[in-house]
């Protein structure tokens, strides 16, 4: 990978986006994100990934000069197409994905925080999509994310005026969970991740396949599978370890099985 860096610890996975200044999204960082992503899918001690950003920025955005190589529409949408797939496989990834944001994360750079489960902030942080700014729109599914996280109304301003939310302003519209202050938010975000990787990845999987789900089907198609995944996960190895321990008044150990 030559531009992410990705450390394993506690069955969680950190991968940290390196391409300074601004850590901006060209085709090669998406494609290599695609590609570890994948990679960590297939890694059985993996059950929480952390995604953050070197430097100055999470990431300002997708890479604008390289946008002046594109000759024609229907390549420009092809580029965003390949951005809305690998996102895409972040937001329906069968292990929890955590963004840790600090300094900005701007245009493409949100749109790839917005496809994470969890979003940490530092007070400080900018969030925003200032496409509209440039005579474009987002092209990686930001117009799609953004109001089902803020609403309509919010997402409209947010798009309109360009102007990003910062810090604590985030978590008050509910496009992020948490602000600590940035010296503070590594740490955080990765105590977060690895309390996280303690789970059963059989109740990850399930728990994130049904808040999937419930987003583009009616309520009783939603309980009905939840029930389903109900009685999955009470038939693994860790589910009936989960009861025991609880029983048994201790730390469960689970095996993934």
């Amino acid at each position: 990978m030559e531009f992410l860096t990705v450390s394993k610890e506690d069955n969680a996975a950190f991968i940290k986006i390196e391409r300074p200044p601004a850590n901006a999204l060209s085709t090669a960082v998406i494609q290599e994100l695609g590609q570890q992503m994948e990679e960590l899918e297939n890694d059985n001690s993996i059950r929480a990934i952390l995604l953050y950003g070197e430097g100055r920025f999470f990431s300002a955005g997708a890479d604008i000069k390289e946008f002046t190589e594109v000759q024609s529409g229907e390549a420009f949408s092809e580029l965003a197409a390949e951005g809305q797939r690998v996102f895409e496989k972040i937001e329906t990834f069968s292990k929890p994905v955590v963004a840790a944001i600090h300094g900005a994360a701007l245009g493409g750079g949100l749109e790839l925080a917005m496809a994470c489960h969890i979003r940490l902030v530092s007070d400080n942080a900018k969030l925003g999509l200032p496409e509209l700014q440039l005579g474009l729109i987002p092209g990686f599914a930001g117009t799609q994310r953004l109001p089902r996280y803020v609403g309509v109304a919010k997402a409209a301003e947010i798009l309109f005026t360009s102007k990003p939310l910062v810090g604590k302003e985030a978590v008050q519209w509910g496009l992020a969970n948490q602000s600590y202050p940035e010296e503070e938010l590594l740490k955080k975000a990765k105590a977060l991740v690895r309390s996280i990787a303690k789970k059963s990845p059989a109740s990850l999987k399930a728990a994130i396949e049904l808040l999937q789900f419930g987003k583009g089907r009616s309520y009783y198609e939603g309980v009905k599978l939840e029930a389903e995944k109900f009685g999955e996960v009470f038939t693994t190895r860790d589910g009936q370890e989960g009861i025991r321990a609880f029983v048994e008044k201790r730390e469960p150990r689970f095996t993934g099985e």
